[in-house]
């Protein structure tokens, strides 16, 4: 379903193809150990591989934030499909969460 690499500043979390109600528990399974086993680092998800986004999806990436946001740590979103932007827009999510254009304009913002 996804990849996840460690880097050193940050963690890049990589969820691929559909998220929805249907393997929302393993997205949220796997974001959580992605974000449990990175310390203090910051959490980018590069949506750049999905393909679709539902509800239930939108609810993992809230309670994301949400723990991020408890424990002091910044969760960022990056190369987001248009599809998957308006959902991140009309729920006011990308209020919330900071959306950057790619990987590279994330990595130019923390400089």
């Amino acid at each position: 379903m996804n990849s996840t690499q460690l880097q050193t500043e940050f963690v890049t979390f990589q969820p691929q193809g559909y998220l929805s109600a249907a393997n929302a528990e393993e997205l949220s399974n796997e974001l959580t150990v992605a974000i449990k086993t990175s310390s203090n680092s910051p959490i980018l998800i590069d949506m750049s591989e999905v393909e679709f986004m539902d509800s239930a999806a939108l609810v993992v990436l809230i309670k994301a934030f949400r723990w991020c946001q408890n424990s002091g740590r910044k969760l960022s979103v990056c190369s987001v499909a248009p599809s998957v932007k308006m959902i991140f827009e009309l729920t006011q999510l990308d209020k919330l969460i900071e959306i950057f254009e790619n990987r590279s304009s994330f990595e130019a913002a923390r400089n």
